[in-house]
């Protein structure tokens, strides 16, 4: 179970911290394309509001203010200066809705002469009007006043160049910082859950005290009942004594057998046929359950060979049948089966039972739980053999779980891997 936790904690962790770190990547990385666009958008449009050119970036000087100081004339809305037409490259073509070239103006890009002004002027045709982003070149078709088209490309190749450096530098950032992230996580984990696991460790030896504590007396109880049997002869109080004390040592014992399977001993692990271990305890039961008024019908796999704890699979097929016998509907049939399964095998209990409540079936494996509280004097359980079950289940790697699809048949089906 601690390792379990343990896991579940690193998991968890884990998958906080990647996935906050992935967001704050995206965030950064959409942020800055956002801004890159904004700045390119525009750029875009100072050139269009300026008939495809650049704007005088170098006015005549203006008279001083009132606090004798002259005003910035290097900076416009903090993102032109006079540098920016010769850091600017764009190249403008004015062209008809038919396809016809009107003119070209290249006179402020390198890259691209009078034979390329084809290849960009199906892309604005193709595009319409609006903006679009073409091999390196961010653009804008414009209606004008005439009818005619105008298509600005600005060229966003250092921009683009550096929102990708940020995007390859901010996932490599990412990477390694969860990478060492999830490495300290992990190397301190166990420290993390460390309560946990001393709480765990007082409730277990607590548990086993107090179950060894427990046995003295019960033994001295019973044995004085014998003898006081022995003395006055058979009395129902005597009988009823000694049924109670049967009780409190079956819960001694269920109390120890979980304990121990909690604390994750290592199993007897080798390889043995099932098949025959299966018949065999369905066997032993058959006597047993035929007096309570339910026959079992078995539906066994032969010559079934599984890699497990031997005892372990027995002591769950005797829960399992065990529970059938006092739960089921009387006059009832108990249907046990095993069968191959691709990655181990599988054991199914079935039976019907009244007044099943659908909604509370995964609290049948919750310790001290019980469905029918009323038969619980009856039925002598203590609410602890399926929660062993489920514990055999987990310490093969495997799981157990109780459906009803008809509101009356209880079947539970083990899986073991």
């Amino acid at each position: 179970m601690i390792k379990k936790l343990q896991k579940e904690f690193i998991t968890i962790s884990i998958a906080a911290v990647v996935s906050v770190m992935v967001l704050l990547c995206v965030i950064v990385n959409v942020a800055n394309f956002v801004s890159v666009n904004s700045k390119l958008n525009n750029t875009i449009e100072m050139i269009s509001s300026n008939k495809g050119m650049m704007p005088d970036f170098n006015p005549p000087e203006k008279p001083k203010d009132d606090k004798g100081e002259k005003p910035d004339s290097r900076r416009f809305d903090n993102q032109f200066n006079e540098e920016t037409p010769f850091s600017t490259r764009f190249f403008v073509l004015y062209y008809n809705g038919d396809g016809t070239l009107i003119r070209s103006d290249l006179d402020k890009i390198a890259a691209v002469t009078n034979s390329d002004t084809r290849k960009y002027l199906d892309i604005a045709l193709e595009k319409g009007e609006g903006y679009g982003f073409t091999d390196g070149y961010k653009y804008k078709v414009t209606i004008q006043e005439d009818g005619s088209y105008s298509a600005i490309f600005l060229d966003d190749y250092r921009e683009m160049s550096s929102a990708k450096t940020i995007l390859f530098l901010s996932i490599a950032a990412t990477v390694i910082c969860s990478a060492l992230i999830c490495v300290l996580i992990v190397l301190f984990s166990k420290r993390a859950v460390k309560p946990v696991i001393e709480s765990n460790k007082k409730q277990k030896q607590f548990i086993t005290d107090a179950s060894h504590e427990l046995k003295t007396p019960i033994t001295v109880i019973s044995t004085s009942l014998s003898v006081l049997e022995m003395e006055v002869g058979k009395q129902k109080w005597i009988d009823k004594s000694k049924e109670q004390t049967e009780k409190l040592t079956e819960l001694v014992n269920s109390l120890v057998t979980l304990s121990k399977t909690d604390e994750e001993t290592p199993l007897n692990i080798r390889e043995f046929n099932i098949s025959d271990a299966v018949k065999e305890i369905a066997d032993s039961f058959s006597d047993f359950s035929e007096q309570n008024g339910h026959k079992i019908e078995t539906n066994i796999a032969p010559s079934i060979m599984y890699n497990g704890d031997e005892y372990s699979v027995r002591q769950l097929c005797s829960i399992l049948i065990d529970n059938a016998v006092k739960y089921a509907s009387e006059g009832t049939p108990i249907k046990f089966t095993l069968e191959k399964d691709k990655k181990g095998v599988v054991i199914t209990s079935e039976n019907e039972c009244e007044n099943v409540n659908t909604d509370e079936l995964d609290k049948l494996f919750d310790r001290f739980y019980r469905a029918d509280k009323s038969r619980s004097s009856q039925t002598g359980g203590f609410g602890i053999g399926l929660s062993i079950a489920r514990s055999i289940c987990q310490a093969h790697k495997g799981e157990i779980k109780a459906v009803c699809d008809n509101g009356r048949t209880v079947k539970f089906i083990a899986k073991l891997r």
